[in-house]
């Protein structure tokens, strides 16, 4: 109708006399008729609020506001309507579970905005039987999800929540995650430890499960309210949770840095003896900081974990396709046996030897600090047989060395000297029985004989003073045994005979193991200075440090 309106007046502009239109009123003749002339001066009535007029703020019957006539001859409103209006109209035609559906959908698109208008839209319709619609938990839940995307904060998904009870819901453990959710984006930590006592208080459908004690666990750790964040840590082992590796890995840190130890160390073991927990892990970097954390408390315990995460992570490397090799660093092994010597742990001590093996994968023998601090924590354990075994893979490794600083390890009065102090712990009882042990492996299928070992006998005897002992074992090594005493055998023997001080045999054995052709070292002439100076005989003992000087 506009547009023949627009073209009969367009017709009266160009010829205001000549023509005369056909005439629009809808019951027409079989013969044309004229239309009845306007009247110019008549007063036109005021727009019709319906017809979108600028002059009114909305159009009651079509939100579409009516296009500019430049822009189409066709108003859009016509043709489309707003998203808005959309979700107005599905909302009409929906139940719970459609809307459910639907809610699903969008959720994978993100549609957060639409899903709370959506929702919004539905709870004011009615359903097909003329009632209001009702919504159950699991629909709720979802709006109030569509409202924490949308940035609302933990008091605004409260008052949600609060607003269930209108619709005869009652708020269910899902329900408050997503409140506390909101709390650890604004870091509320008091707030959310109050919502968390609130829901153990409330009763079955809204008590703490994993996620919520993930929540307000990894807000206290990360606020560094290490005690509360124990406490909860507490809750959900009780409860049979698994403890998710995020909070296990801020547990470690947070542990580690406050000093913690034996709290973590028994949050790891609870782990450990629960199937959903026993494979936490924490990631390799963290594995060697609480290995390194332990060790520097000499906490056994915690630094045994530590290497099991470690020896956990090479096993995974090696099952992947392609495999990864990793490597504990030896310098952390030997740490580790140390740690292990001074806190008679034996099982760190067969862990640490276990993850050194696995590491250097058999391409290289582990270096002398390694045997060493394990012959150290068997002499500290009292395992002496265990000691002189490893002395014995020490021997097979380094003892063909031409070295003069490898000749030195096998010292017993610096290298080996642990393994001499446990040979004299019951006096001349352990060293008789260390003796005859020495002898039965002599005669061993695979026999054992050992210079270094019988070195350490030697000494122990010269240190309770039991110069006989010390002579018969110096003679044995070359009658019974068959070996050749090494600089080492006559130290130890000069030492037995000084400390009685009986200085003129301690000289005549210096002059014979020069005559024999082997080299004194400066344990060797500072032992003969000391049987010098035990007599007060400074002169002779100046003598002897002139001829070091000289020939060192």
């Amino acid at each position: 109708m506009a547009m023949l309106f627009r073209s009969r007046t367009f017709v009266k502009t160009l010829i205001p006399n000549s023509f005369r239109t056909i005439s629009t009123f809808t019951f027409l003749c079989q013969e044309p008729q004229l239309a009845e002339p306007s009247i110019p001066d008549s007063t036109p009535l005021p727009p019709n609020p319906s017809s979108g007029s600028p002059m009114y703020q909305q159009n009651w019957r079509n939100p579409i506001q009516t296009p500019l006539p430049g822009q189409s001859l066709v108003p859009l409103g016509f043709l489309h309507q707003t998203p808005s209006a959309k979700i107005q109209s599905l909302s009409r035609t929906l139940d719970v579970q459609s809307l459910m559906n639907v809610f699903a959908d969008w959720m994978t698109s993100r549609r957060w905005a639409d899903m709370k208008q959506l929702f919004e839209f539905w709870i004011k319709s009615l359903d097909k039987n003329g009632k209001p619609n009702r919504p159950d938990v699991n629909l709720y839940n979802h709006y109030l999800r569509a409202n924490l995307e949308n940035g609302a904060t933990a008091g605004e998904l409260l008052d949600l929540v609060a607003q269930m009870e209108d619709y005869m819901i009652t708020p269910n453990t899902a329900s408050f995650n997503l409140v506390l959710k909101a709390m650890y984006q604004a870091k509320e930590t008091e707030a959310a430890e109050k919502l968390l006592e609130r829901m153990l208080q409330t009763g079955k459908e809204s008590l703490p499960d994993e996620e919520t004690y993930e929540l307000v666990t990894g807000m206290l750790f990360s606020e560094n309210q290490i005690d509360a964040a124990l406490k909860y840590i507490d809750m959900t082992l009780k409860s049979g949770y698994m403890v998710s590796m995020r909070v296990f890995t801020e547990c470690v840190r947070s542990c580690g840095n406050a000093g913690r130890l034996d709290t973590l160390a028994s949050i790891i073991e609870r782990c450990k003896a629960m199937d959903q927990n026993k494979a936490l892990c924490p990631s390799w970097n963290m594995c060697n900081y609480l290995v390194d954390v332990a060790m520097q408390a000499d906490n056994s315990k915690l630094a045994f974990y530590a290497l099991e995460f470690l020896a956990k992570w090479i096993a995974r490397g090696e099952n992947a396709r392609p495999p990864v090799l990793l490597s504990v660093d030896e310098g952390v092994v030997v740490s580790a046996l140390g740690t292990a010597s001074r806190t008679y742990d034996a099982t760190l001590l067969d862990a640490s030897w276990a993850i050194l093996r696995r590491s250097l994968r058999q391409k290289k023998a582990p270096n002398p600090e390694s045997y060493l601090g394990k012959i150290y924590a068997h002499a500290s354990l009292g395992n002496l047989q265990k000691a002189f075994s490893t002395l014995h893979e020490f021997e097979s490794a380094y003892g063909n060395s031409t070295k003069a600083a490898d000749q030195d390890l096998f010292s017993p009065f610096t290298s080996l000297h642990p393994l001499v102090v446990a040979c004299t712990k019951n006096g001349f009882e352990t060293l008789d029985s260390v003796y005859f042990q020495l002898e039965n492996l002599s005669h061993a299928d695979l026999p054992y004989k050992s210079v270094a070992a019988l070195n350490c006998i030697i000494l122990g005897c010269a240190n309770i003073w039991d110069i006989d002992r010390a002579y018969q074992t110096f003679e044995a090594i070359g009658s019974i045994y068959g070996l050749t005493p090494d600089i080492h055998s006559y130290n130890a023997l000069m030492y037995a005979f000084g400390k009685l001080k009986k200085t003129f045999e301690a000289s005549r054995v210096f002059e014979h193991l020069t005559s024999l052709g082997v080299k004194p070292n400066a344990t060797s002439y500072s032992l003969l200075v000391d049987a010098h100076l035990i007599n007060r005989d400074a002169k002779a003992a100046l003598s002897v440090i002139d001829e070091m000087v000289l020939f060192l």
